[in-house]
């Protein structure tokens, strides 16, 4: 059995407008920013307790600013691995859901019918992004320093489609089911021989319970 923590990166610059950031290497704001150290402060009581051993991150400048102070408040260095990265948009990518739907309404219409299975024009097929993903996360898993707990920080969209299939649920319904995924909000799920469980969801950082508290 083994425990991780799932976060998404801080804010970033695309926030305030609701732009799609998938490839695209974008900074975090200066709220992103306390954030991370907020991510960091709660890392730093989960380490001192032995409760948390390791940080992954995507390789994604803003989900590696967001980890760097949990990283550090763990003692280890930070790992990045490439198949955590936001799903890429394809044409999608720095516009907001208007712009889309007068750029290429149609094939907009068509991923919101079913975001699980339609990527948006020149974009990442959606299953191949959760295969990647779930592979990341099962070895980091069955790899954990003494079992876990490791802190994960990634993406909005990859978290929350990663999660519907952990948990059986259609990649179709990701929207609808875990609509909202708040920045540096920890999520926490654990791996046995026969599946994951969630334990937690969407809890900031200074809400959220240790490992002995569950």
């Amino acid at each position: 059995m083994s425990e991780l923590f799932l976060a998404r990166h801080g804010q970033t610059v695309w926030h305030a407008e609701n732009r799609y950031a998938g490839s695209s290497d974008i900074d975090l704001t200066p709220r992103g920013r306390e954030q991370a150290r907020q991510l960091g402060d709660w890392a730093a009581g989960m380490a001192a307790r032995g409760e948390l051993t390791a940080v992954l991150s995507s390789p994604l400048r803003r989900c590696r600013e967001t980890a760097e102070p949990a990283a550090a408040a763990t003692g280890r260095p930070l790992e990045t691995d490439a198949r955590l990265r936001e799903l890429d948009f394809g044409r999608g990518e720095g516009l907001t859901r208007d712009e889309m739907r007068r750029e290429f309404g149609a094939e907009r219409a068509a991923f919101e019918r079913d975001p699980g299975a339609v990527a948006l024009p020149g974009g990442e097929d959606p299953e191949a992004a959760v295969a990647r993903g779930l592979e990341a996360l099962r070895e980091v898993a069955a790899s954990a320093p003494g079992g876990g707990p490791v802190l994960v920080v990634a993406h909005n969209t990859l978290l929350r489609m990663c999660l519907c299939a952990m948990l059986g649920i259609p990649l179709s319904e990701y929207r609808r089911v875990l609509p909202v995924l708040g920045n540096c909000a920890l999520t926490k799920v654990r791996r046995r021989a026969d599946g994951w469980s969630l334990l937690s969801y969407n809890t900031p950082p200074a809400a959220h319970p240790s490992r002995s508290g569950v």
